[in-house]
Parts: structure tokens; C-alpha cells; sequence
């Protein structure tokens, strides 16, 4: 399910660089679950994975996707646009909210019968005649 196209350890800036692709999933992976399978191909528990670049193929059920992988954690804050830290901290933050919010909303729909509204008739507004000009 998971090709690596390329692998390269780049020393000047001291972070691992790993692009590949992920057949059958296009349209449906997130990052965060592209992260956690780059990790265990790869074998980089312990390790900051971030995702830099997910791209869907028009046509093909395929994403490729760019990851840098990182040691230290101050390192790649140094490094990479905080606004990519900030997506994923909300990409998390809403995966944990649904599962939460889920099971309060089916208690409530079932302790409390459909209550039936009474729609109300759309009340029409009566258009004022055109003021004749004079000259």
C-alpha cells in the first residue's frame, strides 16, 4: 500500500526527507493517518514525523505525499512555517471533539420524543407603489 519514490537523509538542514505514495486511498487519507503509517513502515517511533505536502492524482486512487522527519522538536519549529503546526494541532483537536460530542447527542435524541413544529404560513409584504416623477 506504501511506495517509497524517495528517501534522502539531508545533514545540511538535519532532518530526513521521505516522499511516497499510497495506492488505493485517494480522496479518503488524512495526515494524521498518513503519518502513523509513514511511522510504522519506517520504523521512526520516538521520531517528530510532520507532513509537508499530500498531492491526489486526477484519474488514479493515489496520493503522494512528502514527509521530513525530525529528532528534535525545537529543530523543526526553527525550520518549518508554524502555520503547518498549527493545522495539525487543529487536525487533532477535531479528530478528539466527534468522539466526544457523539455519545452526549445520541443520549439526548433518545430520552427526548421528535416534538412536532407548527410551521407558520410566510406572511407577504405589501410593495408600495412606484412615486410618480414629476417635472
Amino acid at each position: 500500500m506504501i511506495e517509497t519514490v524517495n528517501d534522502v537523509n539531508n545533514t545540511f538542514l538535519s532532518r530526513r526527507e521521505i516522499t511516497c505514495t499510497f495506492a488505493g486511498v485517494g480522496g479518503k487519507l488524512k495526515k494524521l493517518e498518513a503519518v502513523e503509517m509513514v511511522t510504522k513502515k519506517f520504523n521512526l517511533s520516538g521520531k517528530m514525523v510532520i507532513p509537508i505536502k499530500m498531492k491526489n492524482h486526477t484519474g488514479r486512487a493515489v496520493i503522494t505525499g512528502t514527509f521530513y522527519v525530525y529528532d528534535d522538536e525545537k529543530l523543526a519549529k526553527a525550520q518549518i512555517n508554524p502555520v503547518i503546526f498549527e493545522r495539525l494541532e487543529k487536525a487533532k483537536t477535531v479528530k478528539e471533539k466527534p468522539e466526544k460530542e457523539d455519545k452526549p447527542a445520541e443520549e439526548k435524541k433518545e430520552s427526548k420524543p421528535a416534538e412536532k413544529k407548527e410551521s407558520k404560513p410566510a406572511e407577504k409584504k405589501e410593495s408600495k407603489p412606484a412615486e410618480e416623477k414629476t417635472k
